[in-house]
């Protein structure tokens, strides 16, 4: 006897519901879904780095933070008579930059630590050549210059980083630098972000009164700081030699080295910035030279491995994680014919989920590398063995291992390969999607998986 028409409808929907395309939907959907537990561990990568970036800032402040240094600058006040006799006379400062100017920098770097952060900082001894050419100075309209008050200034960015008194050594004969007179500080920049305010340091040379002198000066500073040191381009063409023992240095500025070297045991690096490149006049007010912040030849002290940013790259690849690996589930599932309830596969997405928190806060005390392989070990590991558990076969647990691991190892390839990340990542995903297509090109993905039904029991 048939069934009733409702009872053929339900079986129908029945089958239907169980179907493996269907499966496959859910799947996908699941994996989806994943992504917003993975959000919350970028949340929480955020909030380490930014705890990170104020405990550097801390450290750095105490060290003398980053320091840009101005070389010997010649600035002679002037006054402009008013033009009525109401107005009072404009009192400023001229600056004029030596014609050669040569820099040689060294650091000693160390790191600090405070906890899990570490900061490196660096003792430098600046020495700052200047040769000046007066000749010609041309004599600003309807003002005086004052030579008698005219002082030789450098700049640092932050004078608390002083380990000694600052000297400048001019014909033959050395002087103490002190805070500038006529020019006490200076800020250079063109916008708030990017401004740079420099504390000047001088000293009144007797022997400069006119115009048409030449003469060279030399100044010699010692300075702590971390992270970043830089030279302004302080002459109409300017030379710098920087030495360090960092091994991992960055160049950055408005000019990029003409020779370095780098090595395990430190660097080498020099600079030469001819003036037509410089894009700032010989001279001028102060204010004409705010474009000077753009000529600094700088070097960073990088920390290659930082594990907030590895760790926030992994999580950009989540999806692309939680689908392979779902995916791999999915296809063990067809291969083998036993079904794998969706809360199975819930918890092989915790369990990847929980993996970025392992990955985040073991990177932390042992760095990425290392953090990676421990964590994506373990991971592994309860993978396979949960693909043991689930389909009953330590060979399917085997093939687990064995996938998973290889899974792990690209995506560990796709974090180091920054410029061929995208072209590997694409690749990889084009074979798995390949494979799956081959390994469920028999599936019937209307009908329902089979089930071996199981042995009667003997009535006899």
């Amino acid at each position: 006897m048939n069934g009733s028409p409702m009872l053929q409808s339900g079986a129908q929907m029945t089958v239907n519901s169980r179907s493996m395309g269907l499966k496959l939907l859910v799947v996908c959907g699941l994996a989806v879904f994943m992504t917003i537990p993975a959000l919350f561990v970028t949340g929480l990568v955020g909030e380490r780095t930014e705890r990170a970036a104020n405990v550097i800032q801390q450290i750095s402040g105490y060290s003398g933070g980053q320091q840009t240094f101005l070389g010997p600058t010649l600035a002679i006040p002037y006054s402009i008579a008013a033009q009525s006799p109401g107005n009072l006379s404009k009192r400023a400062a001229y600056l004029v930059f030596p014609a050669v100017a040569s820099a040689v920098v060294k650091t000693v770097t160390e790191e600090r630590h405070r906890s899990l952060f570490k900061v490196p900082v660096f003792q430098a001894d600046v020495r700052l050549d200047a040769a000046f050419d007066l000749t010609g100075l041309p004599s600003l309209k309807a003002a005086e210059l004052d030579w008698s008050r005219a002082e030789i200034v450098v700049g640092v960015s932050d004078a608390r980083g002083a380990l000694t008194d600052a000297t400048l050594v001019a014909d033959g004969k050395s002087t103490v630098l002190v805070p500038s007179e006529i020019v006490p500080d200076i800020t250079l920049g063109g916008d708030q972000i990017g401004r740079t305010k420099l504390t000047l340091f001088g000293t009144k040379l007797d022997s400069i009164r006119e115009s048409n002198e030449r003469f060279n000066v030399t100044a010699s500073l010692r300075f702590s700081g971390a992270q970043r040191v830089a030279v302004l381009s302080y002459g109409k063409t300017t030379r710098l030699y920087a030495q360090g023992d960092w091994p991992n240095p960055g160049f950055d500025g408005g000019f990029l080295p003409i020779r370095r070297t780098v090595t395990r045991n430190g660097f080498t690096a020099e600079w030469s910035v001819p003036f037509i490149a410089r894009g700032v006049g010989a001279e001028g007010s102060v204010e004409s030279i705010a474009g000077l912040q753009a000529t600094a030849l700088g070097t960073s002290f990088i920390e290659v491995a930082d594990p907030y940013q590895s760790v926030s790259r992994s999580l950009k690849y989540v999806l692309l994680f939680l689908g392979l690996v779902f995916l791999t589930y999915f296809v063990f599932e067809v291969g083998t014919g036993k079904r794998v309830h969706p809360a199975q596969y819930l918890l092989v997405g915790i369990a990847q989920i929980i993996f970025y928190l392992l990955l985040l806060s073991v990177a932390e005390r042992i760095g990425f590398g290392w953090a990676f392989l421990l964590a994506g070990a373990a991971t592994v590991a309860l993978l396979s063995a949960n693909a043991g558990w689930v389909f009953s076969s330590r060979l399917q647990g085997a093939r687990a291992l064995v996938t998973f691991a290889l899974l792990y190892g690209v995506i560990y390839l796709l974090l180091r390969m920054e410029d061929n990340a995208l072209l590997v990542g694409a690749i990889a995903s084009f074979l798995a999607v390949a494979a799956t297509m081959y390994l469920t090109r028999k599936i019937d993905w209307y009908g329902s998986l089979a089930v071996t039904p199981a042995a009667p029991k003997d009535l006899a």
